[in-house]
């Protein structure tokens, strides 16, 4: 979208599993390394224009595990390290952590309370996996009536056809799609 606008007092930036147990992955298009970079500065114009800034984990131990065809084969012991917020994301003080139990990060959290609350109407979002955790959030939180644009080049997944499917097909329908440097224009 190339005329984007932004409203820094109804926006949020909202960052999905940038945690040590994911940003480790193989990831395509872009490696974690790059999308957790990218996603730090996007984090750092937000908190510049003093809009929020939410990280979402899953807490790798607790996942919540449903019946499926392709169950996850989680280890035993994971150590709690892995479900932190990775040190290159760029988490700050003042900034929001909602730990989530499952793909989405509006369903059973305080998520929706937490924007409602802060008056958000539009949320920024990223993260891993595309079209896992980033369409999962993006899914419920439409359903909840809150406006989106979703940022390609903070969002990676484990091959380029998911990426571009979940890019051509699925967001365009629930978002606006943007990259890291027209958000950034569109702050000001």
């Amino acid at each position: 979208m190339s005329d984007l606008k932004l409203d820094m007092s109804k926006t949020a930036l909202v960052l999905i599993d940038l945690q040590n147990g994911v940003v480790g992955r193989d990831t395509k298009p872009y490696t974690a390394i790059d999308v957790v970079e990218r996603a730090a500065t996007l984090a750092e114009a937000f908190r510049a224009k003093g809009s929020p800034v939410v990280y979402v984990r899953v807490n790798m131990s607790d996942f919540m595990r449903l019946p499926s065809d392709e169950v996850m084969q989680l280890p035993k012991d994971i150590p709690a390290a892995a479900s932190e917020i990775a040190v290159a994301a760029g988490m700050k003080a003042g900034d929001v952590l909602v730990t989530k139990r499952h793909w989405g990060a509006f369903a059973g959290t305080n998520l929706e309370e937490v924007l409602r609350s802060r008056g958000v109407k539009t949320v920024v979002l990223g993260g891993i996996a595309t079209n896992i955790g980033v369409e999962s959030t993006l899914r419920q939180g439409t359903g909840l009536g809150f406006a989106f644009v979703t940022v390609e080049d903070i969002c990676t997944t484990f091959s380029p056809e998911m990426q571009s499917f979940a890019f051509t097909a699925i967001f365009p329908r629930l978002s606006n799609v943007s990259t890291t440097e027209k958000v950034i224009a569109a702050i000001g």
